[in-house]
């Protein structure tokens, strides 16, 4: 016999991610590992919050399995204390700050479906509003930082001179190369109001005689030449088809012979429908951005293709990255 229980789970899932997210955005985490373990009397003066409403937001965590109770103390479980800690060495605190400004927009779906049109300028969080584009880039380059590796495992720049990062937000992936090949020179393009953020996190790394950043629009801005290795990273599902193409046979006209292409993203099989989360992502990309979706990997090798690139290979990356790398290479 047929049971709702699975229907009944996706009905209430938002139920745990705003548990999660209001617990990040409240600094519960954080607090608690300061305090090392504390009952929800000293975590509602510390953290200046509503004891009842605190209590229920506790025992919501522990119900979940992000905090442990022991009489009427709360502490972090081990998981908690690495990935959503500010300032552990795996934080994800703030690439989950992206999440929370998001959440709302996903309450108006039904006006993305009926018009076919974000329901938010995608502006607001490339730079129209200071906060929000902070936080997606902080977002970016946190995420950067815990998928750096694994991304890093798949590439071999040995030998190569010229990076060139299209829409590289906080430069993150640069910066990690430039320190793995002491050889690499990096240009970073993005928006001015994304592009000083990056220039911020590069200098803190000491690589700003290294990587430079170009400020402006990657679609109309000219890329400069000799490139020897480019990078579209996490940028492409924001794109239409058309403008995928364009970028590609730009990329490919800028590079050296020899040259080598990367795209890093979000992808799906010919069906659009699996993996399952990259289904998903694109229809949050489309709440958010003019043109935003998850293209398959079939599609980007035909246009890779089309645009003079030989060479495909496309991989999943482990998990729990739910991105996929494609690599191309400009043979003539």
């Amino acid at each position: 016999m047929q049971r709702p229980d699975r229907i009944i789970q996706i009905a209430t899932a938002f139920y745990e991610s705003c548990i999660l997210l209001t617990a990040c955005e409240l600094n519960v985490f954080g607090k608690i590992a300061e305090l090392s373990r504390a009952d929800v009397r000293r975590l509602a003066v510390e953290l200046e919050l509503n004891e009842r409403g605190l209590r229920l937001l506790l025992d919501a965590c522990v119900a979940i399995g992000l905090l442990e109770k022991q009489g009427e103390l709360y502490r972090n479980t081990p998981e908690s204390e690495l990935f959503l800690v500010p300032g552990s060495a795996a934080n994800l605190s703030d690439a989950l700050q992206y999440n929370r400004d998001v959440y709302p927009l996903w309450g108006r779906l039904k006006e993305f479906v009926r018009t076919g049109r974000p329901v938010e300028k995608p502006a607001i969080h490339l730079g129209e509003d200071r906060e929000r584009t902070r936080n997606f880039v902080m977002a970016m380059h946190s995420r950067a930082m815990a998928m750096g590796q694994v991304v890093l495992s798949g590439m071999d720049l040995s030998g190569r001179r010229q990076l060139l990062d299209v829409g590289g937000g906080p430069g993150t992936y640069s910066m990690f190369l430039a320190k793995k090949y002491p050889s690499l020179r990096c240009t970073v393009i993005d928006l001015p109001e994304v592009s000083q953020f990056a220039g911020e996190l590069i200098n803190e790394w000491g690589l700003s005689e290294r990587i430079t950043i170009l400020s402006g629009d990657y679609h109309t801005m000219p890329f400069p030449d000799g490139n020897d290795v480019i990078l579209f990273f996490g940028v492409l599902h924001q794109e239409s088809p058309e403008s995928i193409c364009l970028l590609l046979r730009k990329a490919y006209n800028s590079m050296v012979k020899g040259g080598i292409i990367y795209v890093m993203d979000m992808m799906t099989d010919s069906s659009h429908t699996n993996p399952k989360f990259s289904a998903l992502f694109a229809v949050n990309m489309a709440l958010t951005t003019e043109h935003g979706w998850v293209f398959a990997d079939t599609e980007l090798e035909k246009w890779c293709l089309e645009a003079g690139f030989s060479e495909f290979k496309v991989t999943p990356l482990p998990p729990p990255v739910p991105h996929w790398l494609a690599s191309a290479r400009k043979n003539n």
